[in-house]
């Protein structure tokens, strides 16, 4: 089963936006994600609603971050994207009139929402400027400056 990288992806995205000078355009966020601008676009959609992204149109336009990223929590994107589930597990058949399958269900159905309510709470605890530190410190351990890092698309 393939996962999901929607979160990854959009991470990826904007801390690259963070770095960047300029704004930067559907097409290119595309590239850097492997995948269509329509995909760059509706993926935006949502974090322009949460406030975090804006877009100008026109000749040097794109997306811009429209605020810090210490505003920012890796749960926030997370919401922002329409708060997909993580676990790709699921209950067999969740409306069973099994005894058995109720009993299972039960006990599946609490972990699983645990699970996802103490990974969401962490994700809430995690600010993008820590994951823009640590790619700072990545960037000087291998000796790089932010010019190197602007000499490539996003």
């Amino acid at each position: 089963m393939k996962r999901d990288g929607k979160l990854s992806g959009v991470l990826h995205m904007l801390l690259h936006m963070a770095e960047n000078r300029e704004p930067a355009t559907s097409e290119t966020l595309a590239r850097a994600m492997n995948t269509n601008p329509v995909v760059v676009r509706r993926l935006m959609s949502g974090l322009r609603k949460a406030g975090f992204v804006a877009s100008a149109k026109g000749h040097g336009g794109g997306w811009v971050l429209s605020c810090p990223l210490s505003d920012m929590t890796l749960g926030d994107v997370h919401a922002a994207l329409g708060a997909p589930p993580f676990l790709a597990a699921g209950l067999r058949d969740e409306q069973s009139t099994c005894l058995v399958e109720q009993a299972v269900n039960t006990a599946l159905g609490t972990a699983y929402a645990e699970a996802e309510a103490l990974l969401v709470a962490r994700l809430h605890r995690v600010k993008l400027s820590v994951l823009a530190e640590d790619f700072h410190h990545r960037m000087q351990a291998r000796g790089l400056s932010p010019q190197d890092f602007h000499s490539h698309d996003v």
